[in-house]
């Protein structure tokens, strides 16, 4: 399960946790033509997650054996964020770090990555949206692997007929939960905390906005909006979806029970991402991946994107090895593949995509409900809004006031910011 879904409170518990996958194939890539430029002498270390840390090694060590150098792929599983942070200022960091675009802003406010230099080619090969996510400031700070949205997976022996809005998703809901079929409407996470990434497409369906734009269309950190009118309707709106409206959003689903809910059948209706999907696969049922719905003459359902990257620490040992794996290696499709393999989320690699669409069907849907999607915002005052307003939503899903929590929020976060 992604760890992003546990715990949304900063942007350090937003890396994500691997979740199976088949083994990755045995590496096959060439080394691009530049590969000679590195040095023939050296070491890299690597920083990843369990399951990235498996698909990597084998592509590591032919790196290694390629240009004469040691390459060591070490796993880290807890606030990987914050570890590579505490790790770089204290000089014991790796070369090469593994993570979520959204830390970019964090991580470069802190003197943490360089920029990635990527050519215009290698820029091209990438999806627009993962390029945009891994920009900050006018450079790349990433080299993308994989995007990943949530989106609407339904259970289509329970309702063979995608909802074309909300308000048909929780009657359809409803009406098997009446009739015995399901126990919940919706699992969707809440849990005591909120979760402000899974709700997100409800909230903007709702007329909600986190930030103001900058003139480039980027998240605008002097003008928060989580407090504003729009705002307060979206929040009106979770509130009737909520425990003392539709029952639709409980605090009682939770990351840890909402998949599994789902896979045993328990609800119709799932709001997750493809790391949902092995053990949607497992339920035995029928299944559709849709867009998430928006409400009757509502705002687009946008889902937030994330785009898990390769990043160059600014303070490793070997940045010159450490640019040559990021911009020359790992950019190519075996390792794509591969990681897509591990853990099976879409590549950012528009020709690995292709071959994995057209094996699963699933990456090409989970892309299609995303297209339109927002990247997270790598802006470090993000950090400020995910803990405030998961509050908010777990306040009015219980059924407290939407100008109150959404006040509340808005108070909390501007007082994070001026400090």
């Amino acid at each position: 399960m992604s760890k992003r879904a546990l715990g949304v409170a900063a942007l350090a518990t937003l890396a994500l946790t691997a979740c199976g996958g088949s083994d990755p194939a045995a590496p096959s890539a060439a080394p691009s033509e530049s590969a000679s430029a590195a040095p023939a002498s050296g070491n890299l270390v690597i920083w990843a997650d369990p399951n990235r840390v498996k698909a990597l090694t084998p592509f590591a060590d032919q790196f290694g054996t390629e240009n004469g150098v040691t390459v060591e792929v070490k796993e880290i599983s807890k606030d990987n964020q914050q570890t590579f942070l505490t790790a770089s200022q204290q000089g014991s960091g790796p070369d090469v770090m593994v993570g979520a675009h959204d830390w970019i802003g964090n991580l470069v406010q802190n003197g943490a990555i360089e920029p990635v230099n990527l050519t215009e080619e290698q820029k091209a090969a990438f999806s627009d949206i993962a390029i945009k996510a891994v920009t900050f400031d006018g450079q790349i700070y990433g080299a993308p692997y994989a995007v990943e949205n949530i989106a609407l997976i339904r259970n289509t022996d329970l309702a063979p007929d995608a909802p074309a809005t909300i308000e048909d998703m929780v009657a359809t809901g409803k009406k098997l939960k009446d009739d015995g079929k399901v126990q919940e409407i919706l699992c969707l996470p809440v849990a005591q905390k909120g979760d402000a990434f899974h709700v997100y497409p409800l909230f903007a369906a709702g007329g909600g906005k986190l930030f103001g734009s900058t003139p480039a269309g980027d998240p605008d950190p002097k003008q928060v909006l989580v407090g504003s009118e729009g705002s307060v309707k979206a929040f009106g709106k979770l509130r009737e979806l909520g425990e003392k409206g539709d029952g639709a959003l409980k605090t009682s689903i939770t990351n840890e029970n909402y998949i599994p809910s789902f896979a045993g059948k328990k609800c119709a209706f799932l709001i997750s991402g493809p790391w949902a999907m092995t053990d949607v696969k497992k339920g035995g049922f029928g299944y559709d991946i849709t867009p998430v719905p928006s409400f009757e003459g509502g705002e687009p359902a946008t889902p937030f994107v994330g785009v898990q990257s390769f990043f160059v620490a600014a303070k490793g040992q070997n940045k010159t090895l450490a640019q040559e794996f990021v911009t020359n290696y790992v950019t190519n499709k075996d390792v794509a593949k591969a990681l897509y393999d591990a853990d099976p989320r879409p590549p950012a690699l528009t020709a690995a995509l292709e071959e994995v669409k057209a094996a699963d069907a699933d990456a090409g849907k989970f892309m299609d409900a995303g297209k339109d999607g927002m990247p997270m915002p790598a802006i470090p005052e993000m950090q400020a809004v995910w803990e405030p307003f998961g509050i908010a939503e777990a306040g009015v899903v219980k059924g407290g006031d939407p100008a109150k929590a959404a006040a509340a929020a808005q108070k909390t976060i501007d007082g994070s910011l001026k400090n």
